[in-house]
């Protein structure tokens, strides 16, 4: 990781290192003789060739393997819950994985969003070792599967899940093409939301969703009743509850029982942990409140993340009160490819009186063209009559929202891939502090 050279994440490191993990400079020293011999080098797609360790492990001859390709062999030693979509895929899998834990079968964990539960242990939050399971036979694995670098079409997994199909990182065609792959590699049960877009994928599958639509699901919830902070369904004759808001956690949850179904569990013995399930890092996480203001703070990337997160916030405003939205784009590419769907998106979700600010788009590094800015996205939404208002240096934008901010409003931060986004959620509460 880049950033550890810049001296940032003192936190993860520490975790890292404690867990036994060396870590070295980015700059192709790893093949030194001091640091052992190397059996080989994992990327990203991400990690471009011009990277000094991957110059080095060329000239050292060094094998180089996808991220991907390491993954799938833990997935094919286990049994393996593997869950893909555009959106979702890391609340479902730690749904996924709680009642599997909670009920007794012990499951390993590899996720990309972290579970909340497990970092107020101290804990990264995205990985757990597998015990032994209780039958004797393979471990449990619950695997996020990304489609946004194709990386689960390696995968060959126990049970596959996929649960959506949206614009995000390639065009849905595309996607849809890479879960076809995916469902024909699954060992075994397959679930799949009840969509009509996923109609390829669907046939024989255990289908899932939500009234009123959905009436073909085997796994369907209904009596949705949604709360500010909270949301209940019923699944047949199972009653259950959740600490997390919105109709998308609904279905995400829906998609976990349906799973967890295939793997033995009775809907009545997923109630308890889906209760207590305590949600994922940035995943509508609320920061804290100060005068009737409270600061959200939200993964929210795509176009239908957008709209979940500006639903969910909408339902949890008293009478009379604002979203004041932030999201920052990350990454010149995706921001590109999703320009007209961005803009869509806010102007179709923000009400009139909410506001909108865009600092400049996150760029982590590279070589990337930067020929396009949040002013674009901006520019757009504004023609549309919303308030949207592009401020280039994101340190003003704590003090101008709070001065913005009265009671009733809520303050959503969203945005991906920028690990200091929480931190300027926390700054957003400390301005409104300050102000009050």
């Amino acid at each position: 990781d880049r950033a550890f050279d810049l001296g940032q994440h003192p936190d993860l490191r520490a975790q890292l290192e404690d867990a036994g993990v060396v870590i070295v400079p980015q700059d192709g020293s790893f093949t030194r003789p001091e640091f052992g011999p190397c059996s080989g080098l994992v990327v990203s797609t991400a990690v471009e060739d011009q990277v000094p360790d991957v110059a080095a492990a060329r000239a050292a001859g060094i094998p180089i393997l996808h991220r991907s390709e390491l993954l799938a062999q833990h997935v094919a030693s286990h049994r393996s819950v593997a869950v893909s979509g555009t959106s979702g895929k890391s609340t479902v899998t730690g749904m996924i994985y709680t009642i599997l834990r909670d009920c007794g079968l012990q499951p390993g964990l590899l996720t990309g969003g972290a579970l909340a539960e497990l970092v107020a242990r101290g804990e990264t939050g995205n990985v757990a070792a597998p015990g032994p399971a209780p039958d004797g036979g393979q471990p449990w694995l619950v695997v996020e599967a990304d489609e946004s670098d194709g990386s689960l079409v390696r995968y060959e997994p126990w049970l596959g899940v996929v649960l959506n199909l949206g614009l995000d990182h390639k065009q849905p065609d595309e996607i849809l093409a890479m879960f076809r792959t995916f469902r024909a590699r699954t060992r075994g049960p397959f679930v799949a939301a009840a969509d009509e877009n996923l109609a390829d994928v669907r046939l024989g599958a255990v289908l899932f969703g939500a009234e009123p639509d959905a009436r073909e699901a085997a796994f369907r919830a209904v009596d949705i009743a949604l709360a500010p902070a909270t949301a209940a369904f019923r699944v047949g004759s199972d009653a259950f509850t959740l600490a997390q808001p919105g109709r998308h956690n609904v279905l995400n949850a829906t998609a976990a029982i349906a799973a967890c179904a295939q793997a033995g569990l009775h809907p009545a013995d997923m109630a308890a942990p889906l209760r207590a399930f305590g949600g994922i890092s940035r995943r509508f996480q609320s920061v804290g409140s100060i005068g009737g203001v409270e600061v959200i703070d939200d993964f929210a990337h795509n176009p239908d993340k957008l709209a979940a997160a500006l639903a969910t916030a909408h339902g949890r405003l008293a009478p009379g009160g604002r979203v004041l939205a932030v999201f920052q784009p990350h990454g010149y590419g995706p921001t590109r490819f999703l320009k007209a769907a961005l803009i869509d998106a806010f102007s179709s979700h923000l009400d009139p009186l909410d506001v909108l600010w865009m600092p400049e788009i996150f760029f982590a590094g590279g070589t990337v063209t930067r020929d396009i800015s949040s002013a674009d996205l901006i520019a757009g939404i504004a023609r549309r009559g919303r308030d949207a208002r592009f401020e280039p240096e994101r340190a003003r934008l704590a003090s101008l929202i709070a001065a913005e901010a009265r009671p009733k409003d809520v303050v959503l931060v969203m945005g991906a891939r920028d690990p200091s986004l929480t931190a300027f959620a926390h700054d957003c509460l400390a301005a409104l502090a300050e102000r009050r």
